[in-house]
C-alpha cells in the first residue's frame, strides 16, 4: 500500500472498531513494524488518533457522540454476542426497559414470543422493530433526538416514574473505574437514571471499547448495575469486579 492508502485504512479501521492493534495493521497492510509505528505517529500528530500501548485508539471528547447509523456498523459481532447473553437474563412475563442504543437494539431479534414480555423503550428504532416481531411495547413520549433516535426530556422521565421494571437493559458510552457509566448528553443521562431507578435489576451492555472511556454526563456509579460485555483482559476484569458484577459473552 501507498502511505496515503495505509493512513486511510487505519482511520477506517478506527472508525469501525475504535481501537486498532499494531500487529493487526502490520499483517493486514503487509508493512513493517517501523512503518506502522511511523504511520501512527504521523496520524497522532495530525490529531486523528491517540497512540496507546500496542496500537492506537479513536480520538474522542467528552461530548463526542456518533449518530445511530454510524454506531450500527461498529463492533457488530461483539454487540450480537452481548445481546444474546442479555436475553438469557430474561424470565417469562418480565416487564423490561430497553434503552435507546445499538447494543440494546441487537437484543430484539433474539426475543422469543413465548416469553410474553412487556417492553418499554425510548428508542424509536426499537419500538418499530419490536412491532415487527409482534412484541408488546410502550414507546415513551417526549422530544426526539434526531442523531440517536432516542426520546428524551421531562415528559419521558415523568412517564418512567409511573412504571416498574423487572429488568432495565442500558447502553453507555463510557465505563470507568472512577467516573462510572457516562454518556455525552445530560438529557439522555437523565432518562437512563430514571429508568434504572425503577428497575429491580439493571444490566449495562457495553463492548470492550467502552471501558476506560469517559463522556460528559454521568449516568450512575458502577455499582448501579451489572455489566455484560464481550471480553476483558483478566486484570481489567479483576479491577471492575471490585465494584460490580461482570459477565463476558466470549469466554
Amino acid at each position: 500500500m501507498l502511505t496515503e492508502e495505509r493512513h486511510q485504512y487505519i482511520l477506517g479501521e478506527l472508525k469501525q472498531h475504535q481501537i486498532v492493534k499494531s500487529q493487526d495493521l502490520i499483517q493486514q497492510t503487509q508493512a513493517s513494524e517501523s512503518t506502522i509505528r511511523r504511520d501512527l505517529q504521523i496520524l497522532e500528530q495530525g490529531g486523528y488518533l491517540v497512540r496507546v500501548h500496542g496500537g492506537a485508539k479513536q480520538v474522542t471528547t467528552l461530548q463526542t457522540e456518533l449518530a445511530v447509523n454510524e454506531k450500527s456498523g461498529q463492533s457488530v459481532q461483539e454487540k450480537n454476542a452481548i445481546a444474546q447473553a442479555a436475553v438469557k437474563q430474561l424470565a417469562v412475563r418480565d416487564v423490561i426497559f430497553l434503552d435507546a442504543g445499538t447494543t440494546t437494539l441487537a437484543m430484539i431479534p433474539y426475543l422469543k414470543s413465548d416469553l410474553h414480555l412487556t417492553v418499554v423503550t425510548n428508542g424509536v428504532s426499537h419500538a418499530s422493530l419490536l412491532a415487527d416481531y409482534n412484541i408488546h411495547c410502550y414507546l415513551l413520549g417526549g422530544a426526539l433526538k434526531n442523531s440517536t433516535k432516542a426520546v428524551i426530556g421531562p415528559e419521558s422521565i415523568a412517564l418512567l416514574n409511573q412504571y416498574r421494571f423487572n429488568k432495565a437493559f442500558m447502553g453507555t458510552n463510557g465505563v470507568h473505574l472512577k467516573y462510572g457509566f457516562t454518556t455525552p448528553d445530560p438529557e439522555e443521562a437523565a432518562v437512563k437514571r430514571a429508568a434504572l431507578e425503577q428497575a429491580d435489576q439493571v444490566i449495562f451492555m457495553a463492548d470492550h471499547t467502552k471501558f476506560e472511556q469517559v463522556s460528559f454526563a454521568k449516568i450512575a456509579d458502577l455499582s448501579a448495575g451489572m455489566i455484560l460485555t464481550d471480553h476483558l483482559a483478566h486484570e481489567d476484569r479483576l479491577n471492575y469486579q471490585q465494584q460490580t458484577d461482570i459477565q463476558e459473552a466470549f469466554q
